[in-house]
Order: structure tokens, then sequence, then C-alpha cells
């Protein structure tokens, strides 16, 4: 009798084959969980490496240091022969380096005789100072025959240096930055005569050769032209499109040829939209190259497909009782489409619309297929004019060879992504905010 027991009660003990199985599935689900979590980790660890590597290099950029100078505008350089009065010309050609120059010799007691002085003084100043003393006197030519301070953009690399970027300690034949000019910005330094301000000139300045004068205006403006052709042209387009489909267009080969067409569009690496771009807009129809007028028309191509899949999805998605409840009350077909389907699929629409503008903001490849790679440095009045685009100056800061463009490079990174974070949370707050659940 005991011995039965003991073995009973051994045998209850004893792990069942069930027990096994859900050991090893519970397991199985553990190790799961842990394979998602770190690949969310893995993410987040490159994502983190990128964003450090690109703030760390380009939040200086938001900075330009200058230097502030007594600048006498006089007559006999700027209008020796007294001629403004009728060729206005004179004033936008004189020499007003050679005003900076002296200033800044005065400044750090200099004799502008003493050449090999003056040539030490050479790079310290931005060439810039041309155009910054030149707005000043034409906008204002009472100026001429007084003195004013002026702050002038310090040279690139001596920008590098006050900011630390340029190692000072290494031998002087090894850097751009000689110890004579290390000498004279740490004076001017101590006298708060140079210093750090914040730079306006990377969302207003042009395209340039000199980093210091190099900004984003023309691409930022070309970038605006280029999203309101988009969003005015994708989006109804894309809307229509989908409302046909949907509603109107009797399921069929036809329709399904064209629903695989719109899906195929959407995976087309964006390079192809931008030879199509080239062959149809530029050679056969003779459009101009670099116009943001031609970009946008690119990128509405390019994001046709993303707003079609998103609006049709809206309008699957709104339940097919407000359809037939609409019909039964008397409502024909159009006015149960945009009267009550319509409205209900607006932030699905909407929605896919935004995050459409954030793919061709930041698309590249089309654009320099199309010539938007040009050397820009006006605005663009017009759409028509020449102009190019955030992503694509970015490239082109990207492959020049002075160091300063890889701050400015970063710092217009950062800007861009500024942007199309700024597009994605409305996408998202958009939709949360509007969209209903059945």
């Amino acid at each position: 009798m005991t011995d039965v027991t003991l073995d009973t009660v051994a045998t209850a003990t004893l792990p069942t084959r069930r027990d096994i199985g859900l050991k090893r599935r519970y397991a199985a689900e553990r190790r799961f969980r842990l394979y998602g979590v770190l690949a969310i980790l893995v993410g987040l660890a490159f994502l983190a490496v990128m964003l450090v590597s690109i703030l760390s290099k380009g939040y200086t950029s938001f900075w330009q240091t200058t230097v502030s100078l007594p600048i006498t505008f006089e007559e006999k350089v700027i209008d020796p022969d007294n001629k403004r009065a009728t060729d206005p010309n004179v004033l936008v050609t004189a020499n007003y380096p050679a005003l900076a120059q002296k200033a800044l010799a005065e400044k750090l007691g200099i004799d502008p005789k003493n050449k090999p002085m003056m040539t030490k003084l050479k790079g310290f100043l931005s060439d810039g100072s041309r155009v910054q003393l030149r707005d000043v006197v034409v906008s204002d030519p009472a100026v001429i025959g007084t003195t004013r301070n002026v702050d002038i953009l310090a040279g690139a690399n001596l920008d590098s240096a006050f900011k630390g970027q340029i190692d000072l300690t290494v031998p002087e034949d090894r850097r751009k930055v000689s110890d004579q000019q290390v000498e004279w910005m740490n004076k001017l330094k101590t006298e708060g005569a140079m210093a750090e301000h914040f730079n306006t000139g990377l969302f207003t300045f042009g395209a340039s050769s000199r980093p210091e004068t190099s900004g984003l205006g023309v691409a930022i403006i070309g970038s605006a032209y280029m999203m309101v052709i988009v969003l005015l042209l994708a989006l109804p387009i894309g809307v229509a499109a989908s409302i046909y489909l949907e509603e109107f267009a009797k399921k069929g080969r036809f329709t399904d040829l064209i629903e695989v067409n719109i899906n195929n569009l959407a995976a087309v690496p964006s390079i192809v939209f931008g030879l199509l771009g080239l062959a149809v807009f530029v050679n056969f129809l003779g459009m101009p190259r670099s116009a943001a007028f031609v970009g946008g028309l690119v990128l509405t191509l390019m994001t046709l497909p993303t707003i079609i899949i998103a609006t049709r999805a809206a309008l699957a998605a709104v339940p097919p009782s407000i359809r037939s409840a609409a019909l039964g009350l008397g409502a024909s077909k159009m006015q149960m489409v945009f009267q009550h389907i319509l409205p209900l699929a607006a932030p699905g629409i909407l929605t896919g619309t935004i995050i459409g503008l954030a793919r061709a903001l930041g698309e590249t490849a089309p654009l320099l297929l199309i010539g938007m790679v040009a050397f820009v440095a006006n605005y663009p009045a017009t759409p028509f004019d020449p102009a190019t685009a955030l992503p694509v100056q970015i490239y082109m800061w990207a492959n020049e060879a002075e160091r300063a463009f890889v701050e400015r490079m970063s710092g217009a990174i950062i800007i861009l992504l500024v942007f199309l974070m700024a597009m994605n949370i409305t996408a998202i707050v958009l939709r949360r905010r509007f969209e209903r659940r059945w």
C-alpha cells in the first residue's frame, strides 16, 4: 500500500508532455521578444550615432564669426571722379575690400604701407565684404565720407579657428592659419571686436564659392516652389483617380491592371522618374533645366502613387453602412461620395499627402538628372527661373574640398531633418485628431 502511494506521488510530480510543450512555447516567446527589443535597440543606436555625428559637426554652422570694424567710406576709393549722380554703377564696382583691409590694419595697429604685414592679413576677412559694404553704400549713398561700424564676416579658416575646429598646437606649416593671424585673432577677441553671432546668412545667402558666404536661401525657395507645385497637382489628380478606382470603376482586369501598375510605380527608384522627366519635360517639351517647375512636375509623378494608395485605403476604411445609408436616403452616388465618404476619409488622405510631400522634399536623384545642380546665387523670382533644392544643395556641399563646407553641409542636413520631422509629426497629429474608429 505504501509503495503504491509513493509511486503515485512520484508520478504526479513528474512534468507531463503538455507542461514541457508549454515551457518551450513560453521560452520561444521570451526569445522572440528579446530579439525584437535587440532589433529596436540596434536601430536606435545607429540612429543615435547618425544624429550625434550630424549635430556635432553642424551645430556650429548656425553661428558665424564676424569682426566689428570702423569702416571709413572714402570717396576717393568709392567714387573718385564724383560720377555717382550720372552713373550709379560706380557704387557697385568700387574696391570695397580695400576699405575693409585698411580698417582692419588700423584696428590692429598695422601701417597700411607695410606690404609684408598686409599680405599676412589676406584671408583674415571674407571676400564677401565686397557685397556687405556695397549694399550699405547702395542703400544709402550718404554714408560716403563717413565712418560707421560694420560687422564684417571673417574668412572661412579664421572662422574655423575661432570656433576651435582647427588644432592650433600643430606646426604652422600644417595648418591654414598662421601664428600671426592667431595672435591677431586673440587680440581682437580680447577687445570684443571679434565674436560669434547667429548666422542668418545660412538661411538667406545663395550659392557661393566661399563657405562663409554660402547659404540655403535659394535652395529653400526652390524647395518651396516645388512643394507647392506637387501639392497643387498631385493632390487633386491623386484623389480624383482614387475616387474613380474605388467608388465608380467596375472591378475587372482593367482596374486590376491599373492597381498593379500603381503599386509598382510606388516602388520604382526615384532616379527612374528623373530619367522620365529629363526625356519628356526637358528634351521633348523643351522646358528649362534647373527650373523649380520641372522639378515639381518630376516630384509630382513620383508622389502620385503614394497619394493614390493612401487615398484608396482611406476610402476603403469607411464602413459600407455609410454608403448604404446615404443611398437609402435618396442621395445620388456623387452626393454620397463627396458629401459623406470623402469628408470621413479626409484625415487619411491628408496624412498620405503629407507623407508623400515629405518624401518628395528629401529626394535628390531625380533633381540631379534635370540639372538642378546649377550654381545659382540669385533668388528665383518665378518657378521657371533657375533654382536648386535643399537635398541637392547638401549634395553639392558634400563634394566641396573646403573644410568649412562640411560644417555647412551638416547644418543643412539638420535643417532638412527639422522640416521632415515637422511634416511627419503634423501628419501624425492630424491623423489622431480627426480619425474615426469604426
